[in-house]
């Protein structure tokens, strides 16, 4: 099967190859799908279950991305909950091979059902980026209506997230990013929008809730703006770990096949949008992962037509 291969962590996305190699096997509890649309982020390359297993052993040359939507075409010893031919779409283990390649095997307990209606290329969008909004305001940041939410990067795939599903829930969004970002923030539904190039962050005041996708200077100084009782959530990759500071919740996104079903259940209704930019075949997938500008949205591979 055709796949992209990354070997070498010094590289980024440069490094990345088009390879082939041979089809997954399903282990107890899995589903091998044929996978049809691929998702990635590139802090991926960063993290080290990218480059290393469970026991820390080197796992190169391994096949990055975790979000994909496809067909299960085959189950493992033991596999229940779905079956071969069903549409599905969500996580794969950060350990294991991953979703930029025509077949993946995957823990059925990672996958959710696609509905019919929704096309590949936006279940590929939504895993990641769906369920890190959703863990990190319902879960981690215990949203009620009513608050005062600050949402870093709410034009961003996952900052769009953040920025609706917090109005949904009663939020009152403040959403930050560059100049160019403002209306789309604004469009997705953020009450008010800061430019962090130009305008005082300070100027907000006291919030509930902070959605920091950005850290450094910026997460320092959002989390003095948030009043007493209020939480600052951040998301982490695997394996990593950042110094807490009392009022932070760093959490590693996991999948839920529930969450998931609620996600994709907003999409068809049309109380969530995805944010995807650029599509592109695999075979230019490591093209795509190198512009020469920057390109907003999410990327998503389509790996079958």
């Amino acid at each position: 099967m055709k796949a992209i291969a990354v070997t070498d962590q010094a590289a980024g996305t440069a490094g990345m190859k088009l390879v082939e190699r041979s089809e997954p096997r399903p282990s107890i509890n899995d589903v091998v799908v044929q996978v049809h649309a691929s998702g990635f982020v590139n802090t991926e390359l960063g993290w080290p279950s990218t480059w290393t297993d469970r026991l820390n052993r080197d796992r190169t040359p391994s096949i990055p991305g975790h979000e994909l939507a496809g067909v299960v075409t085959a189950l493992g010893y033991g596999t229940t909950g779905l079956s071969v031919g069903q549409r599905v779409f969500g996580l794969t283990d950060w350990s294991r091979d991953g979703t930029l390649a025509e077949y993946a095997a995957v823990e059925a307990r990672n996958l959710a059902p696609l509905p019919g209606d929704v096309d590949f290329t936006v279940g590929a969008s939504l895993p990641i980026s769906g369920l890190t909004a959703w863990q990190g305001l319902i879960v981690h940041g215990r949203l009620q209506a009513g608050q005062r939410v600050i949402a870093h990067g709410a034009a961003g795939a996952v900052g769009s997230m953040v920025t609706q599903l917090a109005r949904e829930f009663g939020g009152y969004v403040i959403g930050t990013g560059r100049a160019a970002d403002r209306q789309k923030a604004l469009d997705f539904g953020a009450n008010e929008f800061v430019d962090l190039d130009k305008e005082p962050l300070e100027d907000v005041g006291q919030v509930d809730l902070v959605f920091d996708l950005i850290g450094g200077d910026i997460g320092k100084r959002s989390a003095r703006l948030v009043r007493a009782g209020g939480i600052l959530v951040s998301i982490v990759g695997p394996s990593e770990t950042r110094p807490a500071d009392g009022l932070a919740i760093d959490f590693v996104v996991e999948s839920d096949r529930a969450q998931l079903g609620e996600i994709v259940q907003r999409v068809r209704d049309g109380r969530l949008r995805t944010n995807i930019g650029t599509v592109s075949p695999l075979d230019d997938a490591v093209a795509a992962f190198n512009p020469t500008e920057r390109r907003p949205g999410k990327t998503i591979i389509r790996v079958r037509s």
